[in-house]
């Protein structure tokens, strides 16, 4: 009948209805759900997982930077090694791996020179903790103030010292270094780098001051690792050495160049003026080590961070990571020119920014097309 032609035959039911036509919003809801990151990753990339194995990689990683300097010094004939030893983290370590190396090549630990160089912002914890740590090791300590050299300094170029600017910063690291490569000369030994991997990164150096040495050991470990590595050296050492090195770990991360507090506690600190030192260490694994775009850092980085971690560990909202991760890309371009010309150092890991092995980066290179992806994330 003419009512039975007009019906479609049953076997075509199943494509009587077309899809909707995939419109570019459609297409983007589609994309940000494809995109989203259901598993979180470890917080802290660098640093191996709890149990057993920790303490036997924290103990890889410290033989590996003391098999590095041993072969330095080795090579260069060298019984003399000077470190600006701080009180603080990385020049801790510093000085515990170069008494591993000593050790190994059987140098009396006198033949290190740990010193404290007290400024204008340098805290009676820090300096204590420095000296009471070099004697626990048995090397060599000395102090030599810079205070008076530096106001000399800043006479000779017409600084005002009440001015606490850059320049007021810059001038007390590197009389800092002049005074360790100068007494390097002295007793015939090389300088000691102690900035690590994430200062690295960021350019968090003052340019021919401790960004500068002969050797850095700690060029390879991360600020989240060497944390770890100083613990393992905690417990290992155990007695006073132990109790030392476990203030050192509670004090707060600084430069210490602007003056104390009224009641002589740190007035500066380094993460509330870069940004924390875990997200930064997380932005830079997932970026060498796997190429990762901004985006899918940052996405990784709001699943990862979104609940508060042990020890303390904070939870960080998507605008912090977002405000932190185009700091670290924005430094980490402008930076370049510090690394282009690093001392030499061990590689402990799979990410090095070393000029002459894994990062080649040309020092003017462009960071406009990340912070442009960056920017539309907000």
């Amino acid at each position: 009948s003419a009512g039975d032609e007009g019906e479609a035959p049953a076997a075509d039911d199943s494509h009587a209805a077309c899809p909707a036509p995939l419109t570019a919003k459609r297409a983007e809801l589609l994309l940000n759900s494809a995109l989203d990151v259901l598993r979180p990753a470890p917080r802290a990339p660098f640093v191996p997982a709890e149990g057993e194995s920790r303490a036997e990689r924290c103990e890889e990683i410290l033989h590996l930077q003391a098999a590095g300097l041993k072969t330095r010094l080795a090579h260069t004939f060298t019984t003399h090694a000077v470190i600006g030893l701080s009180g603080g983290l990385d020049s801790t370590l510093a000085l515990l791996v170069t008494v591993r190396a000593f050790d190994a090549l059987g140098l009396p630990r006198t033949g290190i020179h740990a010193v404290s160089m007290p400024g204008f912002g340098t805290t009676s914890r820090t300096k204590s903790n420095a000296e009471r740590l070099a004697e626990q090791l048995g090397v060599d300590f000395r102090t030599i103030a810079i205070g008076e050299a530096v106001r000399a300094h800043f006479a000779d170029i017409g600084h005002d010292p009440e001015v606490a600017d850059v320049t007021y910063e810059n001038a007390q690291a590197r009389e800092r270094t002049q005074v360790l490569m100068d007494l390097a000369n002295e007793v015939g030994g090389f300088v000691i780098g102690t900035g690590d991997l994430s200062e690295l990164a960021l350019g968090w150096a003052t340019y021919n001051a401790d960004h500068m040495s002969m050797y850095g050991v700690n060029a390879g470990v991360p600020k989240t690792l060497v944390r770890h590595l100083v613990a393992h050296e905690a417990d290992e050492l155990g007695g006073e050495a132990a109790d030392i090195l476990r203030d050192v770990l509670a004090t707060p991360v600084s430069p210490e160049l602007l003056p104390p507090t009224g009641d002589g506690e740190i007035a500066q600190r380094t993460e509330d003026l870069v940004g924390p030192y875990e997200l930064h260490d997380f932005f830079l694994y997932h970026m060498m080590r796997f190429g990762f775009a901004p985006g899918k850092i940052y996405r990784m980085a709001c699943r990862t961070f979104a609940e508060p971690a042990g020890e303390g560990a904070p939870a960080y909202e998507p605008a912090t990571i977002l405000y932190w991760l185009r700091t670290f890309y924005r430094r980490f371009f402008a930076q370049q020119f510090k690394r282009s010309c690093l001392p030499d150092g061990p590689k402990v890991g799979s990410v090095s920014v070393s000029p002459r092995g894994d990062w080649r980066m040309p020092s003017d290179a462009s960071a406009a097309l990340w912070l442009e992806e960056i920017d539309g994330l907000a």
